[in-house]
């Protein structure tokens, strides 16, 4: 049997690549041998690409090398905050622009670093002919994507300036609040409903998304600004990496209105492997089984349908089942897939079909 190509959602091997100081992307052509993603592994799994997201994470929690190349962004906080240093990656205080832009640089940076250095195995990609070229070559095809959009003023010249250097796709707000949005933060149980919609600056931020056809990813955000972009967006709606809130009641994941909407525009749901997101009871049990992913599934398409239902990973950037471990087990996803009744066609739609096919009604 012929094994089945993955193209994910959502991953966050360029900041881990970026925290480890590896500026040029060797470590994951050689192996990297921790976290998630790395060129021998995704060959043993089949992933063969997806939505390659920069999130910039507390100052804090930037290597030190970062702070050796942009000195001037050095203030008298920072230098205190250095007295007790943190490595906690949830930290949602909020970050400088001029920090989270030098820190987005470097992570494109690396993507394009990659894709020159490696151009036999790694492409970015900016439309769907790219990504099915880059796959049928046997290469890695990076869809490239920003997860919280503090690297952007309000004049948004930033975006251009990222769109022009291969971007296509955006989340307006990680966990934190910015000055588009809101995002939900990680207690559990709880509802996505928790502060106040776009602002000015967010509803413009949307408006320019749809004028440069760059998608706009729901994951993160809250209920009210799940409603506006909705209501301001004339794109389909996606949740690049989120599950059912019914199956479990953390504030990442969609409620039944908002999975509703998403059908409506025919939009897509990429199912987060992250454990936290898939316990009834919120456990980060790493022995969960794969038929409870295969539960958030069943629910998601039997609201979406079979074309708005994908994968969104989220590895290097969570905690997920030992049944997975890594993207080299993704067949093992897939088999569970198999004894719960999915047919070859539904399975190829999933793993990478739908997420393709939307990118190329959306983006060409």
């Amino acid at each position: 049997m012929t094994q089945t190509s993955v193209f994910d959602g959502h991953n966050d091997l360029l900041l881990a690549l970026w925290r480890s100081d590896d500026l040029n992307g060797s470590s994951f052509i050689s192996g990297r041998h921790k976290g998630h993603i790395d060129l021998p592994r995704c060959k043993a799994g089949k992933l063969d690409g997806g939505f390659f997201a920069m999130f910039v994470p507390a100052e804090s929690v930037a290597p030190d090398s970062f702070w050796t190349r942009h000195p001037e962004l050095i203030t008298d906080d920072m230098r205190k905050d250095k007295q007790t240093p943190s490595d906690n990656l949830l930290n949602t205080a909020p970050i400088s622009q001029a920090y989270a832009y030098a820190a987005t640089i470097e992570m494109i940076d690396i993507a394009q670093q990659l894709a020159k250095q490696h151009a036999d195995k790694v492409q970015i990609c900016t439309n769907s002919n790219d990504i099915n070229s880059g796959i049928e070559e046997n290469k890695i095809a990076l869809l490239l994507h920003i997860e919280g959009a503090e690297a952007i003023s309000a004049d948004l010249h930033e975006l251009e300036l990222l769109y022009n250097k291969g971007l296509r796709s955006i989340g307006p707000v990680w966990s934190r609040k910015n000055i588009f949005a809101e995002g939900v933060d990680f207690t559990f149980p709880s509802s996505p409903d928790q502060g106040s919609g776009l602002t000015e600056a967010g509803k413009k931020l949307v408006r320019f998304c749809n004028e440069k056809r760059i998608l706009i990813d729901l994951s993160h955000l809250n209920e009210a600004g799940f409603w506006d972009i909705a209501n301001t967006s004339d794109m389909p709606l996606i949740a690049t990496h989120s599950n059912v809130h019914e199956l479990c009641p953390s504030p990442r994941n969609l409620t039944a209105s908002q999975l509703a909407a998403i059908a409506e525009s025919n939009g897509i749901v990429g199912l987060n492997f992250g454990i936290g997101f898939l316990h009834l009871d919120g456990k980060r049990d790493r022995l969960l089984p794969l038929d409870t992913m295969c539960r958030h599934l069943d629910a998601l398409l039997e609201v979406l349908g079979e074309d708005g239902v994908a994968l969104g990973s989220d590895f290097d950037g969570i905690q997920i089942s030992d049944h997975i471990r890594d993207c080299a087990g993704l067949p093992n996803l897939i088999t569970a897939m198999r004894i719960n009744g999915y047919d070859d066609t539904l399975i190829h739609k999933i793993c990478s079909q739908n997420w393709i096919q939307l990118v190329k009604n959306t983006l060409g």
